[in-house]
């Protein structure tokens, strides 16, 4: 028998492996009460974390597991699972699919199933499966800012070389960055030789481009003097504006000129009436802004 048909039969003998197809969601964390404030951690955040409520089937599958949401875990991990038993998974990860709330839930499923303190391995592509949605108990996400990733560690794992050196390269990289309270999911950060005010807007991205519309037609679209509107990002099916601000003033200083901001764009996105000429050229111009999401 030619090597030619050997390898035809082997080939024919061996179970065809199906093909993972991949699938875009355009809002995956669409339905969650915090969908803006998933949307910031994944795109705007260095260093955060938020404890997780796993649902009653799950807990009675792999017990109380304590889970918690980083924005990135070591080396980008998509999960880890301490020896202790508490799992974590990261928002900010190398390999993903097109629907990141499947993603998330993959790499939790598979952390869950991995033995304390053990690797965890999750597929790049998880195929058909629950979502975020399906296995998390929705509500507000009690966020804690960090200015570096020490909640990585366990007690005494800083002393590992090489642990300390991977979290001072990690830490090296993170930026200032502000919760503030004058609106849901706006942050204050701090880059080099820029300051910046980034809000996740909850609204429909229409709904919402043609109420910053309405602002720029009025002038109103900054935040005070030496402001600047510089643009927004599509993320996640959100609307993501950006504003350049003086890089000396703190951040607790632009608490009130967002609070203001918030309550303009309110009332410019309760107005449905049709733009006018001026707001369809603002309309326009904004789309003309668009920025790239880094």
């Amino acid at each position: 028998m030619s090597k030619r048909r050997k390898s035809q039969r082997a080939a024919e003998a061996t179970p065809k492996r199906e093909k993972v197809r991949d699938v875009f969601v355009p809002r995956p964390f669409e339905g969650l009460t915090d969908e803006p404030e998933w949307i910031a951690l994944r795109e705007l955040v260095p260093a955060a974390s938020a404890p997780l409520r796993l649902v009653p089937e799950l807990v009675e599958e792999f017990g109380e597991r304590p889970v918690t949401l980083a924005t990135v875990l070591p080396m980008a991990a998509p999960a880890m699972t301490k020896p202790d038993g508490r799992v974590f998974i990261g928002l900010q990860r190398h390999q993903q699919s097109g629907d990141v709330s499947r993603d998330l839930a993959e790499a939790l499923l598979c952390a869950l199933r991995t033995e304390p303190g053990g690797q965890v391995a999750v597929p790049p592509l998880p195929g058909p499966g629950p979502r975020l949605q399906d296995v998390l108990v929705d509500g507000p996400l009690e966020i804690t800012m960090h200015d570096g990733f020490e909640f990585w560690l366990d007690p005494g794992a800083g002393e590992d070389p090489t642990v300390q050196a991977s979290l001072e390269r990690a830490n090296a990289a993170v930026y200032p960055t502000v919760r503030l309270t004058a609106a849901r999911a706006a942050y204050w950060c701090q880059v080099p030789e820029k300051a910046h005010v980034r809000w996740v807007l909850p609204d429909d991205e229409d709904a919402a481009l043609d109420a910053l519309a309405r602002l720029g037609a009025a002038g109103t679209l900054t935040l005070g003097e030496d402001t600047k509107f510089a643009g927004m990002f599509r993320a996640h099916g959100r609307l993501v504006p950006v504003w350049d601000l003086p890089e000396q003033t703190p951040a607790g200083e632009w608490e009130d000129p967002v609070a203001q901001f918030a309550k303009r764009y309110a009332e410019a996105l309760a107005d449905t009436t049709p733009l006018d000429a001026a707001g369809r050229r603002s309309r326009q111009g904004l789309l003309g802004r668009q920025l790239t999401l880094r």
